[in-house]
């Protein structure tokens, strides 16, 4: 082991206090194409983000529950970067936790999480960059974290970290496209289900026209431990973006990044009301396969879907499985205009 992923691996293994200090470190940004276009001599087109505008409610809401929709929405982390022989290498620090949240009113639900977030955060590289991920595990049972994408066998996430220690995951980020991060022990559907997982964006090494990106990611809730769902939600929290819709910018290019990481129920659809939106597949072309209004989708099956909307408005987005739909994974788009 080198030095520098020794120094890292010691950092994982001194305690959440030094843990922490490194994520604050690691440069979270918000709605960005690609770190790409802050060193273009072509400045990109200017991207409007309409102000989420929190209800009280929705503050509350938040504050209450220990999770955070809007920070999953339009969060991306890309990592502490660094030069090594000529590369950039970014490292990010993941950290595996548990906590009660509370879904709704009536509603607690034990999460095991990766930095204390449920999506965990999303992260973000460039085709070919070197990927080093500490792991610290203080979610008081085995896990791992196990990567979409390419990668030698000894980095694949499958053998158990125990609580209270902490690895190394490093590998080249390829290929480009919309991946995943979950863990990987047994029962794998469980620790999913918990809140152990999040997604990975691998840039092309030239960039996807400037537009704006929002990362949904469906999920499900095992409330009562009997295998089945009892409550859904997009990026964490169930009925949230019904309660407090997502701005978005009348006619402006929105790309989103939707992930199916629904446990228990063998597929979801993802639908939006009044538009049709051009599929990329698992992210991995620069251009669209077909156009749809509604995409199935397995567990662990993501897509980059990209629309814009004409008209100003409130329009619905959701599983055409109702009953999933029905018990929180379902959302607005605001449409406004400047």
């Amino acid at each position: 082991m080198d030095r520098q992923r020794r120094k890292i691996l010691e950092l994982g293994l001194g305690g959440m206090g030094l843990i922490g200090g490194a994520i604050a470190c690691s440069p979270i940004i918000s709605n960005r194409n690609s770190e790409q276009d802050k060193s273009s001599s072509n400045p990109p087109k200017k991207i409007v983000i309409p102000p989420m505008k929190l209800t009280e409610a929705s503050q509350e809401r938040i504050k209450v529950s220990g999770l955070d929709p809007i920070a999953t929405l339009r969060e991306f982390d890309y990592g502490k970067v660094t030069q090594e022989n000529g590369r950039t290498v970014r490292e990010f620090q993941l950290t595996a936790q548990s906590k009660t949240v509370k879904l709704d009113a009536a509603t607690d639900f034990i999460t095991w999480n990766v930095n204390d977030r449920v999506p965990g955060p999303t992260l973000r590289a460039t085709e070919g960059d070197r990927v080093r991920i500490a792991f610290a595990n203080r979610g008081g049972h085995s896990h791992s974290l196990h990567f979409h994408g390419e990668h030698p066998s000894e980095m694949d996430g499958v053998k158990p970290i125990r609580n209270g220690a902490a690895t190394i995951y490093e590998f080249d980020a390829m290929p480009y496209g919309v991946h995943l991060y979950h863990c990987h022990i047994e029962p794998v559907a469980r620790h999913i289900g918990k809140g152990l997982y999040g997604m990975f964006i691998i840039d092309p090494p030239t960039p996807r026209p400037p537009a704006d990106e929002i990362v949904l990611i469906m999920a499900g809730y095992d409330t009562n431990g009997d295998g089945r769902n009892e409550m859904y939600a997009f990026n964490g929290l169930p009925h949230f973006y019904m309660q407090q819709p997502i701005a978005v910018q009348q006619n402006q290019l929105l790309r989103l990044y939707v992930l199916n990481m629904i446990e228990y129920d063998p597929v979801a659809t993802f639908h939006v009301h009044a538009n049709m939106f051009q599929v990329y597949r698992t992210g991995r072309s620069m251009s669209p396969s077909e156009e749809s209004d509604v995409i199935t989708m397995g567990t662990a099956e993501r897509h980059i879907l990209e629309l814009t909307y004409r008209f100003t408005g409130k329009y619905m987005f959701h599983p055409h499985q109702d009953t999933i739909a029905d018990a929180g994974c379902m959302g607005l788009f605001e449409v406004v205009t400047s």
